[in-house]
């Protein structure tokens, strides 16, 4: 009992995963440019992109009893038929050559399916439609008409061969187009019928060309003719132009030269009243010159008196000052000179004082000899000095308030002081040419009476 029911549901089991397999081998996905149309054993179903019944199914064989079927794939995007040197005739039976070139789409696959049982035979079908509607439509018209409305032709075509693809469950997606149209082999009609036109067209070009030219030759030689015409009339207007223009002008010089006449008499009397105005006004200034000049020599006489005063009183005060000056030198000078007679005299002196050191200590002696040797050496000195001052030619100059502020004394010349301040004076003078002339004098006079003292 349980071993059938395990065999039964491994049967079961094996039933179900053939039956997947089976399904997965059978299913079909139809593509998105395709129809499939199914035909079953009690109705016809399209599968495809936007069709009601999907567009996946499973393609049974058509020998499988109940579920078998058959299956016609037909194309929804839009596909096109040529027609290729298709031969046809006009009205008159004249033979040419066409292109066709028309575009269709399946717009009830069901009905397709009915008409056809392949998307070849479906084209076959469709090409001898429109070998049909074109032949017959062409046959009812000249090569010439055909020829010069081409564009008329292929709406026909287009209407002619609506009503029949209804039939078949296609339609037209935009009129069909005739392309080309050509002689058949051995015809020359068209050539012909293009070289009559071609003439046609340059007899025209040419007529119109010449026509052109006519009236372009005819407009040139009126516009010459109105050039030549307004040439002169503005010829004429120019010569009256110009007479009028030269009356006016000659006017105008006369008048002009009587302005300027009038003009150079009021500038000649402006030009007088001028000079005499400058002659006039230059007397003044001449005038005014001469007394500011003698003005100016007046206070310059003034200037001048004063100046010679004052040089007159700076000339005494400075021979004044010079004088004393001269005095107070030969004071120094003999003073000087006594000094240096003293020093001479001290020299007996100091042997009496050495004498009378060794005599004793005598003190009124020794008074009474100094005393004594003093009075003889301060008259001696005087005289000297005297002597010295008369021949000695000595000038002091003071730079000072006073004359007595620059030297006190004319010995002061002698003393260390003196000395100082005089071998200074000498060492600047004598940087000079003017002072080295004058201390080489100086230095010569002074060698002179120490030589005369000595030999004395």
């Amino acid at each position: 009992m349980i071993a059938a029911a395990a065999m039964a549901m491994i049967a079961l089991a094996a039933l179900v995963f053939i039956s997947i397999i089976l399904a997965m081998a059978f299913r079909i996905v139809v593509s998105t440019n395709d129809v499939h149309i199914v035909q079953s054993k009690g109705k016809t179903v399209s599968y495809g992109s936007g069709q009601a019944a999907g567009n996946s199914y499973y393609a049974w064989p058509a020998w499988v009893p109940i579920i078998g079927i058959r299956i016609i794939q037909l194309p929804v995007s839009v596909f096109d038929i040529q027609l290729e040197s298709y031969a046809a005739y006009d009205k008159g039976r004249v033979p040419f050559v066409i292109d066709i070139m028309a575009f269709f789409r399946i717009d009830d696959s069901n009905i397709a399916a009915q008409r056809v049982h392949s998307f070849n035979e479906l084209k076959d079908q469709l090409t001898g439609i429109l070998q049909g509607a074109s032949r017959s439509i062409l046959a009812k018209a000249e090569i010439n008409e055909i020829l010069e409305e081409r564009a008329k032709y292929g709406g026909e075509f287009t209407q002619a061969t609506n009503e029949q693809l209804t039939a078949w469950g296609v339609v037209n997606v935009k009129n069909i187009e005739l392309m080309d149209i050509r002689d058949a082999q051995g015809s020359l009609v068209i050539s012909n019928i293009m070289a009559k036109k071609k003439s046609m067209i340059e007899m025209e070009s040419r007529v119109e060309v010449a026509k052109n030219l006519q009236t372009a030759q005819t407009a040139e030689i009126d516009a010459k003719r109105a050039v030549q015409v307004r040439e002169q009339e503005a010829n004429e207007l120019v010569g009256v132009r110009t007479a009028e223009k030269e009356q006016k002008i000659g006017v105008a010089m006369q008048q002009a030269q009587q302005t300027v006449k009038e003009q150079e008499k009021l500038t000649a009397e402006k030009v007088m009243a001028v000079l005499q105005v400058n002659t006039v006004r230059q007397a003044e200034i001449t005038r005014e010159a001469q007394v500011v000049m003698a003005d100016q020599q007046k206070k310059m006489a003034v200037i001048d008196a004063e100046g010679e005063k004052q040089k007159t009183i700076t000339i005494a005060e400075g021979s004044l000052a010079s004088a004393e000056l001269n005095a107070k030198a030969i004071e120094v000078q003999g003073e000087a000179k006594g000094k240096a007679e003293t020093a001479v005299l001290m020299a007996p002196v100091n042997s009496q004082i050495a004498l009378a050191k060794e005599i004793g200590a005598n003190d009124n002696y020794q008074t009474y000899l100094v005393r004594l040797r003093q009075i003889e050496a301060t008259q001696n000195v005087g005289v000297k000095q005297a002597e010295a001052l008369a021949k000695a030619d000595i000038k002091i100059i003071s730079n000072v308030g006073t004359p007595p502020e620059g030297l006190a004394n004319v010995m002061d010349l002698f003393s260390a002081k003196g000395g100082t301040m005089l071998g200074a004076a000498l060492e600047a003078v004598s940087n000079t040419p003017a002072g080295k002339a004058i201390t080489e004098k100086l230095v010569g006079q002074s060698n002179g009476p120490s030589t005369r003292n000595e030999r004395t």
